[in-house]
């Protein structure tokens, strides 16, 4: 299969277009930079470059492969206050490629989030997928992006084999660049590892390998209108993990009061507040995945989240 993927020299991308050609698939990858496209050639991949704005290049690539992975999502915005704005590009390029795929029964796969879908229980693929039954905590761009996976959903409709897979808040592995490094990055800078009020919140994790290889079995034979969780961890206490961080950076480990999170943990205090543990055992049964790397906390036992920035 020719499969073309956004983000394919991300974080999870990076995984997947060596799971992708390891199985026999051809892989044509988005480029925003020079630096992004050496990798993909390095790694086996063709290139396209552009970004998630240039829409007759995502036209194009999508309609001449056999499937499309859309990975890309620009957290550099979103994390700089701008996710309405990422939200609505991300939204524009999932309408893109449901014209370019309408009526061909080819694949689609969307990558989203589940972090907030059912605060305070253990969410399943069945939550969430009625628009008309969005969370009532989520407004503005996350919303918005909810709203992408319905619509990619729809797609269904439109005889694309579309299906999503929902991401856990972290995604883990050695060079993690997202959640739980911010969180180190955090405990250096205050000299403490903290956690909001006693820290039962729960998060769900996968690995990344996992993820990638969940991706694939999505692309490659997941029914259209598929929900998907990639959580190999069912929850993890923020404590636990808090702990974990302290131990390995030889400082405390204390609660941050409720009031005080924000000015703590700045942009993070609000997800690290969500109690949101999530299932997969729907898509075990659908898709035979079964995760077989090491858990959060024994990924960060390993010891590399630690280690010196490399210059």
């Amino acid at each position: 299969m020719r499969v073309f993927v956004t983000g394919a020299s991300g974080w999870i991308g990076s995984a997947l277009v060596p799971e992708l050609i390891g199985a026999g698939h051809q892989v044509v990858g988005l480029a925003r930079s020079d630096t992004s496209a050496a990798a993909l050639t390095k790694a086996g991949a063709e290139v396209v470059h552009g970004t998630l704005d240039d829409l007759d290049v995502l036209r194009e690539a999508a309609a001449a492969s056999d499937g499309v992975v859309h990975l890309a999502f620009n957290h550099d915005i979103a994390f700089q206050g701008g996710f309405q704005s990422a939200a609505d590009t991300d939204r524009r390029a999932v309408e893109t490629f449901g014209e370019a795929l309408a009526g061909s029964a080819r694949p689609f796969v969307l990558a989203s989030g589940l972090l907030g879908l059912a605060p305070g229980r253990v969410g399943t693929e069945q939550d969430g997928r009625a628009p008309d039954a969005l969370p009532a905590h989520m407004t503005g761009g996350p919303r918005i992006r909810l709203g992408t996976a319905h619509l990619t959903l729809a797609l269904a409709d439109r005889d694309i084999r579309s299906c999503v897979v929902r991401l856990p808040p972290t995604v883990h592995g050695e060079g993690d660049p997202g959640f739980m490094a911010a969180l180190v990055g955090i405990a250096r800078a205050k000299g403490v590892s903290g956690y909001i009020g006693d820290g039962s919140q729960r998060w769900p994790a996968a690995h990344r390998v996992d993820a990638a290889h969940l991706f694939r079995l999505a692309l490659e034979s997941a029914p259209a209108g598929s929900v998907l969780h990639a959580t190999a961890d069912l929850g993890v206490p923020i404590r636990s993990i808090a702990e974990v961080i302290g131990r390995h950076l030889n400082l405390p480990t204390r609660p941050v009061p409720t009031d005080d999170a924000a000015g703590h943990f700045t942009w993070l205090a609000g997800f690290l507040a969500l109690d949101s543990p999530a299932s997969s055992e729907l898509t075990r049964e659908l898709l035979g995945w079964q995760p077989t790397q090491p858990g959060l906390i024994e990924d960060l036992e390993k010891g590399h989240y630690f280690r010196p920035a490399q210059p």
